[in-house]
């Protein structure tokens, strides 16, 4: 079943961006315990107007004999082992390229997992090259064609996909994934660097000119359509289609200038989650990069994928009006009291008929919490209030507010 990712948690928060156009058909589907009925009833009331919930669930579709998966990120993940079957994508073990790195071979390994993910824990040797970047930044990280490149990601996708790009786009050097990424290092007993900050550096004009028409001739291969930057402003206010408008560049290039209405999508997170940010089927995909190879290379992925994508062709440097991080449309708020931090922590302190309620995810609570603050999820939050000790007062906190 080709279903997107949506928690009932965040559903107000993703709604406006993920599903912009209020009459798009949108069917709810849970595992049987009741909150596809709440996710329709708030999709309902934030004024979609064409919702269906899936009767029975998950239960239903398998007792039908339909197909379930379980993971994330299925569709692409399922198309990067159908490239690495057709296409014979080389890769090499864990102990292969640590032989090579242990020998001092001329090799260069490249992460091309977010940076967060590289800085938490790498390939010794490893630089962060995220993965729509391999094309125009390689070339300068190993300019001696001999220089072997592995590609590495945490499992299998996005090392697949950033190889397979750099061949695609005719780069010389002998170009390997590294089979199973950090994943396969660590089960081969091999140790991961922590904390690194290694980063590709900006590139001459010449080496990003030659790369843009490498990336072109990769599109221009896969089908990617294009469009002028006149001609989407119709797209904007389309009714009748969804059109998804995305930067592929890097979060801080986007934060520096990017043209208005466009969402910071980098690349290669792009091709290997496209459901988390495109879950509407049948719908069109519009991508910006003024310099052209960090739209083109993904797109030639997505157009592979049997998406509608448009790279727009004249954009320039005074086009980039808008600046700073990407910030969700939301739906108004309702009027609510809110407290200090100061005054917060003296009625935890002196009130027993205070209670603390956080409602960010599990993981951060883990990380660090108000003391004696009680964890909740949001999805679930009346469900919770039935364990919570009875309270006249509710102070409640989320780390992503």
């Amino acid at each position: 079943m080709f279903a997107a990712n949506f928690p009932l948690s965040r559903l107000e928060v993703d709604a406006f961006s993920k599903l912009p156009r209020k009459d798009v058909p949108i069917v709810t589907l849970d595992d049987g315990e009741g909150s596809a009925e709440l996710a329709a009833q708030r999709l309902l009331e934030l004024g979609y107007l064409d919702v269906s919930v899936f009767k029975g669930g998950i239960p239903t579709w398998k007792a039908a004999g339909g197909e379930v998966f379980k993971d994330v990120n299925v569709p692409s993940k399922s198309f990067g082992e159908f490239v690495e079957s057709k296409r014979h994508t080389p890769s090499l073990s864990a102990q292969e390229v640590k032989k090579l790195i242990d020998d001092q071979e001329d090799v260069v390994v490249v992460d091309v997992r977010r940076f967060d993910e590289y800085n938490t824990m790498s390939i010794p040797t490893g630089i962060s090259v995220p993965g729509a970047e391999l094309v125009l930044r390689v070339p300068e990280i190993a300019p001696n064609p001999k220089t072997k490149i592995i590609v590495n990601c945490a499992g299998r996708t996005r090392s697949i996909i950033g190889t397979q790009s750099l061949i695609n786009a005719g780069i010389p050097n002998e170009v390997n994934a590294l089979r199973n990424g950090t994943i396969g290092w660590t089960l081969a007993g091999q140790e991961l660097d922590k904390g690194q900050s290694r980063k590709f550096k900006e590139v001459s004009e010449s080496t990003a000119s030659e790369a843009a028409k490498r990336a072109r001739s990769v599109a221009d291969q896969a089908g990617v359509k294009r469009v002028k930057l006149a001609d989407i402003a119709q797209w904007k206010s389309q009714a009748e289609r969804t059109t998804y408008f995305f930067d592929p560049r890097t979060p801080e290039e986007y934060e520096a200038g990017h043209l208005p209405g466009f969402r910071s999508t980098p690349g290669g997170q792009l091709v290997q989650e496209t459901e988390m940010v495109a879950p509407v089927r049948g719908a069109r995909i519009v991508l910006s990069d003024p310099g052209g190879v960090r739209a083109n290379m993904p797109a030639s992925w997505l157009a592979q994928m049997a998406w509608d994508v448009y790279v727009i062709d004249d954009i320039k440097a005074t086009d980039l009006t808008e600046k700073g991080v990407w910030t969700p449309a939301l739906p108004s708020t309702p009027q609510i009291q809110t407290v200090d931090v100061k005054t917060a922590s003296s009625w935890l302190e002196s009130d027993s008929a205070t209670i603390c309620i956080d409602l960010s995810t599990h993981a951060n609570y883990v990380k660090g919490h108000i003391p004696g603050s009680w964890f909740a999820l949001r999805s679930q939050f009346s469900n919770a209030m039935k364990n919570l000790p009875t309270a006249n007062r509710l102070v409640l906190t989320s780390t992503t507010g």
